[in-house]
């Protein structure tokens, strides 16, 4: 027969096979954790990415565009009977206002870039549930540890001396 302690439903694991899976879920869950914030950040970046189009188009726009389109434009204004002033002044201010409905495009899609919520609180929630997990009692080294580590003095001729008592508590096993 094989033994029960080897499936992962059992409840008679031994220390190491629990450890083992111990170890697996907490790696499991910290590859989760970074997936999560990886999904989250790229789908932000992806905003950043369209409002830092959007400049940019602004930016060529306003760069190459205007000087050509400036003067075509005035002197198709100016033809219609407006001074030559007028005509290059409305269509400055035709670019420059495009170029601010632009900004204002790109200011919008940064505005919804947020932070990874999502992944903050479930690294909050796994942070809360570790901190609940009390460690392995360790012995505390006292000087008188020490000194017994370090060599035999008259308290340790006294209590070699002393009988031997065993205080450990008796284990009960649960079935269940």
């Amino acid at each position: 027969m094989s033994d029960p302690g080897n499936y992962p439903g059992s409840t008679d694991r031994s220390l190491g096979q629990l450890f083992a899976s111990a170890t697996a879920e907490m790696s499991a869950l910290v590859h989760d954790e970074i997936a999560l914030a990886k999904a989250e950040v790229r789908q932000d970046v992806k905003r950043g990415v369209m409002g830092s189009a959007a400049f940019i188009v602004t930016a060529g726009l306003l760069i190459f565009a205007i000087p050509m389109l400036s003067f075509a434009a005035a002197y198709g204004i100016h033809n219609l009977g407006l001074g030559l002033a007028w005509s290059f002044l409305i269509v400055g201010g035709a670019y420059i206002l495009l170029g601010i409905l632009l900004a204002l495009f790109g200011y919008a899609k940064f505005k919804k870039v947020k932070p990874p919520e999502k992944s903050i609180a479930s690294a909050k929630q796994t942070a809360a549930v570790l901190q609940g997990v009390k460690p392995h009692p360790r012995p505390v080294a006292t000087a008188r540890a020490i000194e017994q580590a370090q060599g035999s003095t008259l308290a340790d001729k006294a209590i070699e001396n002393r009988p031997v008592t065993d205080k450990a508590l008796p284990v009960t096993r649960s079935s269940a």
